[in-house]
């Protein structure tokens, strides 16, 4: 099965409207330079003379046209690791690949929002504000929903026969991503301390703990 091909009506919505909604959302400290290029691509005396267009360049996302639909939930970063000419410009993409019936576990983001655009099918989105009020949505092709910056969201495809593609842009290169599920029961906090949190038992902990584990 093979996901939809990006139409280039899409594509061109796409980039006009995160370029835009990219720039009131920027939260990276500003640079005094044009832009940043990595001490390793620089020449004494010579300046950026080393770099060119490829250097802007990112193809990583070519893989996304006419590609597999993954087993599982996806994800295909754009950020200052993978696209170094991003240092500085506050901005970075993810593209979101949701086969069937997956989920993008609750997570936040804390040094970004995040704008997320469908490409193809229906998507439930929602976030939790610091007064604990939930929002949620159901998301169509071309529908756009923001996440503010360090709430706690997710994403989950409902549909147990078609996948889900979207794409999301974030207002810094550098967004990262605390995934609640995996920061909360697989960093070695005492089974103790998570039991009296979430007024539990400690078996029922251990539990949650080995099936967030590796797959044998």
């Amino acid at each position: 099965m093979t996901s939809p091909r990006l139409s280039l009506h899409l594509i061109l919505l796409l980039v006009a409207t995160f370029v835009i909604v990219e720039i009131a959302l920027a939260g990276d400290p500003d640079i005094l330079t044009d832009f940043i290029v990595p001490s390793n691509l620089t020449s004494p005396g010579n300046g950026n003379s080393t770099i060119d267009g490829n250097f802007f360049t990112y193809t990583g996302f070519r893989v996304l046209v006419g590609g597999e639909v993954p087993p599982a939930f996806k994800v295909l970063k754009a950020g200052m690791t993978e696209f170094p000419a991003l240092n500085g410009q506050s901005v970075s993409y993810a593209a979101l690949q949701f086969p069937a019936g997956t989920t993008n576990p609750p997570h936040t983001h804390p040094r970004a929002s995040e704008l997320i655009f469908i490409l193809d099918g229906t998507l439930e989105v929602g976030f939790i504000d610091t007064t604990n009020k939930l929002y949620t949505q159901t998301l169509q092709t071309g529908d756009l929903f923001v996440f503010p910056k360090g709430l706690v969201h997710f994403q989950f495809n409902a549909d147990a026969e078609k996948p889900v593609l979207a794409v999301s842009a974030f207002g810094s290169c550098n967004a990262g991503t605390v995934s609640i599920p995996s920061t909360v029961f697989a960093t070695g906090i005492d089974d103790n301390i998570l039991a009296l949190s979430f007024k539990t038992d400690v078996a029922t902990i251990q539990k949650i703990k080995a099936g967030l584990g590796p797959k044998l």
